[in-house]
């Protein structure tokens, strides 16, 4: 194994509670913290893994809400609390990379970083490390503020696009003209068509001195709210400090405050067999099936006259499903959902039902 950069640092989001993947993921226990594909690891524990290979665990960040510290604590071998950071709120991505940002400052000024999603798909992983490994390089040298961005192969209305201009520069990275929030239909066909668009996988690779740069110019309130802890950080008064501060974070995404904004944004394109899994639907694209093209997680289910459906219920038990073409199947703890899959974007309003008609219990 190659001796790790230790100026090299990678900060995991693991605070979400991927509600689309309800009743799986709830609030208690959500997706990032789930084995989802059924390969003996959750989603955290394979990000993780791959975070390895970048550099040292002693600088591996994970940034998670509080009621996940234990969680995390159970899940992650060699983690030490020091290097939980703990959201007292929800607040965006925002807030989230400007605390570890100013964690990171505090230890090691010179520091890069990369900042990931705890519950994304990673196919090839030793690609992927490669890729952030020419970015670490490259913002090492500059102030550049790096996306990977994925080729599309369909027109998704689930992710955010990227504009990129054709000439790539050093390090094979290539300048960014804009950024789409997620469009209708037919405008992700238009960009899919242009030829100019990657996807934007919300991972993120920068310099310390860069990031801060960027919200100091960018979000100026946020980085002066952080900046009068700037003391506070790595100290046993860093706790405290936060807990005040976080309440007043407005709640933005780093896309919109940041990467939208700032001309020193470049993208690399990445080939590592990703998905955000953000959707049932996209769980079932990357799932093997059996004959009838269903995708089947439990130990006795029979299926009759039934296509392409996904299934996942306690192994235990005993499901039939008769008649069922494309639909959605699970059971957990005491919910059952069953619904279409070309209706699977329904699901995070159904769950604010739930929690209105319902109560917090179920969500």
């Amino acid at each position: 194994m190659s001796k790790k950069n230790p100026n090299h640092y990678v900060v995991i989001m693991a605070g979400g509670v991927g509600s689309r993947f309800w009743p799986m993921s709830r609030t208690s226990h959500p997706k990032q913290f789930i084995d989802i594909l059924g390969t003996g690891k959750s989603l955290l524990q394979q990000t993780y893994e791959r975070s390895k290979e970048v550099c040292p665990v002693k600088n591996i960040f994970i940034v998670t809400n509080t009621d996940y510290k234990s969680l995390v604590m159970e899940q992650l071998e060699g983690i030490k609390p020091s290097q939980i950071l703990l959201e007292p709120g929800r607040r965006n991505t925002a807030p989230c990379i400007a605390y570890a940002a100013f964690r990171i400052k505090a230890i090691n000024p010179e520091a890069s970083m990369v900042v990931a999603p705890s519950d994304h798909l990673i196919l090839k992983d030793s690609e992927y490390v490669n890729l952030i490994n020419k970015a670490l390089a490259e913002v090492e040298k500059s102030d550049s503020l790096i996306t990977l961005g994925i080729s599309p192969t369909r027109p998704d209305t689930g992710y955010g696009y990227i504009q990129f201009e054709e000439a790539a520069g050093d390090g094979g990275v290539h300048k960014v003209k804009s950024f789409t929030e997620k469009p209708d239909l037919a405008m992700a066909k238009q960009l899919v068509k242009s030829g100019e668009f990657l996807w934007n996988a919300g991972i993120f690779i920068w310099s310390v001195k860069g990031i801060m740069a960027a919200f100091e110019r960018h979000m100026s309130e946020m980085f002066q709210l952080f900046e009068e802890g700037a003391a506070e950080f790595n100290t046993p008064n860093e706790r405290k400090f936060i807990e005040t501060a976080y309440m007043q974070c407005k709640s933005v995404s780093i896309d919109y405050g940041v990467m939208e904004k700032a001309k020193n944004v470049f993208t690399l394109a990445a080939d590592i067999g990703w998905s955000d899994l953000g959707t049932w639907g996209s769980l079932y694209s990357y799932s093997e099936k059996d004959e009838e093209g269903h995708v089947i997680q439990g130990k006795n289910v029979l299926t009759y006259d039934s296509k392409n459906c996904i299934v996942n219920v306690p192994k235990n038990k005993l499901v039939v499903i008769q008649g069922m073409k494309d639909m959605i199947v699970v059971e957990s703890d005491d919910i059952l959902l069953i619904c279409k899959q070309s209706d699977e974007q329904q699901i995070k309003r159904i769950v604010n039902d739930v929690k209105a008609t319902k109560g917090e219990k179920f969500v």
